[in-house]
């Protein structure tokens, strides 16, 4: 039983009528009605009554259209399914975020996609370290990343999406909340949230070469993994910390974002394997870069 022979059968049946039936089906009337016989020969059973002046479904003919149609249908959404993710239309998709670009870069990605991109499934995780990233790209865990600073792996390229200041987060009841900005030497002698340094997190060298550039290393330091901790413990007053600026995303309670007057500024990149990289991954590395440098 092929599916040529079903969707024959299925326009004789809608018809009802040989000639019809094979205008329908840009063939031969005698050409359709051999399918037909085939068809019943394969199967073992009438399909049609005949006579001649019409053309009747059998009461197995009446049971074999529901199957006809659900064969038909999902043979057509399977072509239709290969040929989306052919183009990239289709197709599961992994993406890693550093925490700083969890608050502003991926709830845009997942509305884009969502919007331009319906045939595609996000698998989306974020709070993640640049380390920890490019080792999930490097696996297989992640198709791609969103990340900050350089990376030296041969296997994997990088694109650029955008440069942004570091600004300072510190208590609101801070002596220095208030100010429109600050030098960065005016928190010199203040306790500092950072993120973490065993994981080796961009982030966390970014923040003490920027110290030193200022004259000074901050000491204690209270260490976190996530942006979202980092700046609740600055709300709560145990230190300030320095963040790109669009952690400003990230508003609560307690926590004001205080520009620098000299920033040092920071990279976020989007970073994927250089092979073996899926067509609709593709797809969604467009749809980052288009919602990081703000035209989606």
């Amino acid at each position: 039983m092929e599916l040529r022979q079903l969707r024959s059968f299925l326009a004789l049946a809608e018809e009802c009528h040989f000639g019809r039936a094979a205008d329908r089906l840009h063939v031969a009337q005698p050409a359709l009605s051999q399918q037909i016989k085939q068809l019943e020969r394969e199967l073992g059973v009438s399909l049609f009554h005949r006579s001649t002046r019409r053309v009747e479904l059998t009461e197995a003919g009446r049971h074999l259209t529901d199957y006809a149609r659900a064969l038909v249908t999902e043979e057509e959404r399977a072509r239709i399914h290969l040929r989306e993710l052919a183009t990239g239309h289709a197709g599961r998709v992994s993406v890693g975020f550093i925490g700083t670009a969890t608050y502003d870069v991926l709830p845009k990605v997942a509305r884009t996609v969502r919007a331009k991109l319906p045939g595609i499934t996000l698998d989306l995780r974020g709070e993640l370290l640049s380390p920890l990233l490019v080792e999930g790209l490097l696996s297989g865990t992640f198709d791609l990343a969103v990340l900050r600073g350089t990376v030296s792996e041969e296997n994997i390229r990088t694109t650029p999406l955008r440069s942004e200041p570091l600004v300072a987060v510190l208590p609101s009841r801070h002596r220095l909340a208030g100010r429109r900005s600050i030098p960065l030497e005016a928190l010199a002698d203040e306790p500092f949230v950072i993120h973490p340094s065993q994981s080796r997190s961009s982030m966390y060298d970014l923040v003490l070469s920027a110290c030193r550039r200022a004259g000074f290393r901050p000491a204690p330091l209270i260490e976190v993994g996530e942006t979202a901790t980092l700046v609740v413990l600055v709300a709560a007053g145990h230190g300030v910390a320095l963040v790109p600026q669009s952690v400003q995303s990230l508003s609560l309670d307690g926590a004001t974002y205080v520009p620098l007057t000299d920033p040092e500024s920071v990279e976020l990149v989007l970073a994927q394997r250089t092979h073996r990289v899926p067509t609709a991954a593709e797809q969604v590395a467009s749809v980052i870069e288009d919602c990081v440098r703000g035209h989606p």
